[in-house]
């Protein structure tokens, strides 16, 4: 049984509790934090030295063996590193803080040696405990959300600065007509307002040409073309293994989501030549080929796939 654990430490709350509760179960926890931006740059900001600090603060030996929370069983999300075992990834007690979809291409070699002290536990119960031990500096921290060091610059603005513009023509596609213009495809997300002015309705992000670096549109949210049930994969990564219903029936009935906010929509999953053929039972908007569909049943995360093609059911 492995006994030294490495705790990535954010200096948020979860970190400090998943330390906390791992030093109560008597594991040697090593904290590791991240730097992901030169503080020295103007053009950002970053608040990782008050979340080093307290990230510190949270591991040090004071603020956390001493507690007296005395509930250290972890059920089956801590179990004892096996060379020959695989395993699975469960969805946690908390759905609005479910992590798999993040975690639906980790092989298994690095996953079997991860563990997750807070999946049975929600947000309120994690804030709880930081509040019963002291942990006050993180108890009430508001999470983290979005990329730190851009601070209240808009996105666009920012990666102006790292990334020359590219200028191209926002196009109707059911007119042809020329809507816009925008000043590079890399700005863009399938899905998105244009915020073009002098027109009717508002145009929204159908597809993405990087060959003429023209984004296609089309007016109105609720235009069919942002609308499908059916996408096509690569080569799909099962975290544990196929599923047998899928290896011995050709289908698997299970459940998918391409965004790991949205909830899980029922599908049914074939294998093709390239990888996999998802049908969904009802359709989704802005389906985007390059994001990763994650598919799940009976509350694991069976695993993941990008997506490299979307049937659209027009000509444009």
């Amino acid at each position: 049984m492995f006994k030294k654990v490495a705790v990535g430490m954010s200096g948020g709350v979860d970190s400090a509790v998943t330390a906390f509760l791992l030093k109560k179960a008597n594991y040697q926890v090593e904290g590791v934090f991240m730097r992901n931006w030169d503080s020295n740059y103007e053009g950002g900001f970053c608040s990782d030295e008050k979340d080093f600090e307290d990230a510190s603060n949270n591991l040090s030996v004071d603020a956390i063996a001493t507690g007296h929370y005395a509930d250290t069983s972890f059920g089956p999300f801590l179990e004892h590193y096996k060379e020959d075992q695989k395993v699975k990834l469960l969805q946690p007690a908390d759905k609005h803080k479910d992590q798999t979809f993040f975690l639906s291409q980790v092989k298994q070699f690095s996953l079997r040696k991860c563990m997750f002290p807070l999946a049975r536990y929600l947000k309120s119960e994690v804030r709880e405990i930081a509040r019963q031990e002291g942990l006050i500096n993180v108890a009430s921290k508001r999470d983290s959300t979005g990329i730190c060091f851009i601070g209240k610059k808009r996105f666009k603005n920012f990666i102006d600065e790292f990334i020359p513009e590219k200028k191209g023509n926002f196009i109707d596609i059911d007119t042809g007509q020329i809507v816009g213009e925008h000043s590079g495809i890399h700005k863009w997300t399938v899905g998105q307002r244009c915020c073009l002015c002098n027109w009717r309705d508002a145009y929204f992000v159908f597809k993405k040409d990087i060959v003429t670096n023209n984004i296609y549109v089309v007016p109105g949210t609720k235009h069919p073309a942002l609308w499908n049930n059916l996408c096509f994969t690569n080569i799909p990564h099962w975290i544990c293994e196929e599923p047998i219903e899928l290896t011995k029936n050709g289908v698997l009935k299970c459940f998918f989501r391409f965004q790991h906010t949205k909830l899980l929509v029922p599908c049914r999953v074939v294998k093709n030549t390239e990888g996999l053929t998802i049908l969904l039972d009802h359709k989704l908007r802005a389906l985007t080929e390059g994001q990763f569909g994650v598919l799940y049943k009976d509350g694991e995360c069976l695993g993941s796939a990008k997506i490299t093609n979307i049937f659209k059911n027009l000509i444009y």
